[in-house]
């Protein structure tokens, strides 16, 4: 819609809770986490983080558990999943709109091809790096 426009691409909150439960389940592949415990730990509603657990269960990415202590465990592969593949789960990540502004004055349209070009390089990156990668930047962080 006309909201997007000149905005470079920002992740919405179910994206980011998104790919907060899957690297956190992906840490700890043979844990089971309730949706309750991932909620606290990021501040989020439960009710809400199961919606997003929900779509990523129909996904492959998680598999729920049913039963007393039930919950959800990862059950993708994280060498060969990556961010890309989570986020277009919840975000429309088509090629840019921007490319339409032909019509547009020359400095809108200047404006918008660079900003077609930010979203394409975020994309790109969201691309090449997987789950397992990711999870190693987090660890060296950590121990930083």
């Amino acid at each position: 819609g006309p909201a997007r426009r000149g905005r470079a691409m920002k992740l919405q909150k179910n994206t980011l809770f998104a790919l907060y439960s899957v690297l956190e389940s992906a840490a700890n592949p043979g844990r089971q986490y309730s949706a309750g415990e991932i909620a606290v730990k990021y501040g989020i509603s439960p009710h809400h983080l199961a919606k997003v657990l929900r779509t990523l269960g129909r996904a492959g990415l998680v598999q729920s558990v049913r039963g007393v202590g039930g919950g959800y465990r990862f059950s993708g592969n994280a060498k060969r999943l990556t961010l890309m593949d989570v986020v277009q789960l919840f975000e429309n990540v088509d090629a840019s709109p921007h490319r339409r502004a032909k019509h547009r004055p020359g400095v809108e349209r200047g404006l918008a091809t660079v900003l077609a070009e930010i979203d394409d390089i975020a994309r790109a990156t969201l691309q090449s790096i997987s789950i397992a990668t990711m999870l190693k930047l987090i660890r060296r962080q950590q121990r930083g």
